[in-house]
């Protein structure tokens, strides 16, 4: 295999293709503006064609050209897998480490719990745990592996569907010891309604609104009254079961709390299966990482041993 002879001119382009400019590759690269350039034209000079259109005025004087933009995504990825294998060359003489990343919630109500299993599997491996609401990403952040909420598409990352789960109105126990209270679907009106705002601008996340309309068939104004607003699913539950409202639970973050008894299933009658799932998603460059295969292969055995059932995880797809 012939290596690229120009691999720093190839890290100045792409750089210059991601800031529209010399100077913000520069800065990145920790060079000067002027070093930049003169690598892009090297590589320019030995490809014999241009790959940036230059303006000498405008927000963007740095363009890249037709050839530039067909050619970039396979060059990043390049770098993506040179990077990979890198750190695994680093890591070789250390312990092995696995970066995974999944939102606050979801660490707290379901994967923290479990995560002392894996570790007395898998005593020699370091895991690191990120948590945070904002998408990662997983090459600037190290990240190997993730579990997200969502369709199953997110682009440059493999994604296995982990656990589906459906949706259903839970509030504390104390609430309903005033016999006439909450005895049919209708009574929620009158309740402050907890609402989960964690996936604001996903347009299917399911919602107070929808639950009531499409699942108990009931009449609702655009603007509910009596609404508490929070960001976090964890909260969400924390509040209801605090005996503060009603919350719309999903049934893999609710479920501890419904086993202790710390929330109870409001007409259980009526099912509501969300259109969202959990997902394992990982990047298609570090899939083989011995590491990353076992605490994958963790995840749909805790998933299937509380579905009951034989893991069974779908193919990974890549969303385009």
């Amino acid at each position: 295999m012939k290596l690229p002879v120009h691999l720093n001119a190839l890290r100045a382009f792409e750089a210059s293709a991601r800031h529209q400019s010399f100077a913000g590759a520069a800065a990145e690269l920790h060079v000067s503006a002027a070093a930049v350039g003169q690598l892009v034209r090297s590589l320019e000079d030995s490809l014999g064609l241009p790959l940036f259109h230059r303006s000498s005025s405008g927000r963007q004087r740095l363009l890249p050209s037709a050839a530039a933009v067909q050619a970039l995504p396979d060059i990043r990825a390049g770098f993506e897998r040179l990077a990979a294998g890198l750190t695994q060359l680093q890591q070789a003489r250390l312990r092995p480490t696995l970066t995974v990343t999944c939102s606050p919630a979801f660490a707290a109500k379901w994967l923290l719990p479990r995560i002392e299993r894996f570790q007395a599997a898998w005593p020699g491996t370091e895991l690191r745990l990120d948590t945070s609401l904002k998408p990662a990403d997983f090459v600037a952040q190290n990240i190997d592996l993730g579990i997200r909420y969502g369709s199953g598409h997110w682009p440059g990352l493999l994604a296995e569907p982990l656990l589906q789960e459906e949706l259903f109105p839970v509030c504390a126990p104390r609430l309903l010891q005033r016999g006439d209270r909450l005895r049919e679907p209708a009574d929620l009106l009158r309740e402050v309604l907890i609402h989960d705002h964690s996936m604001d601008g996903h347009a299917d996340f399911p919602d107070w609104p929808r639950w009531l309309r499409e699942v108990a068939g009931l009449r609702v104004a655009a603007e509910l009254r009596g609404l508490l607003h929070i960001n976090n699913s964890a909260a969400v539950l924390q509040a209801a079961s605090e005996g503060q409202g009603v919350a719309l639970a999903r049934s893999v973050m609710a479920r501890e709390d419904l086993a202790a008894g710390r929330l109870q299933r409001l007409f259980p009658a009526l099912r509501w299966a969300s259109p969202l799932a959990y997902h394992v998603v990982y990047r298609e460059a570090g899939r083989e990482l011995p590491q990353l295969q076992a605490f994958r292969d963790w995840l749909f055995a805790e998933a299937a041993n509380e579905r009951g059932t034989e893991p069974e995880p779908a193919a990974a797809t890549m969303a385009p």
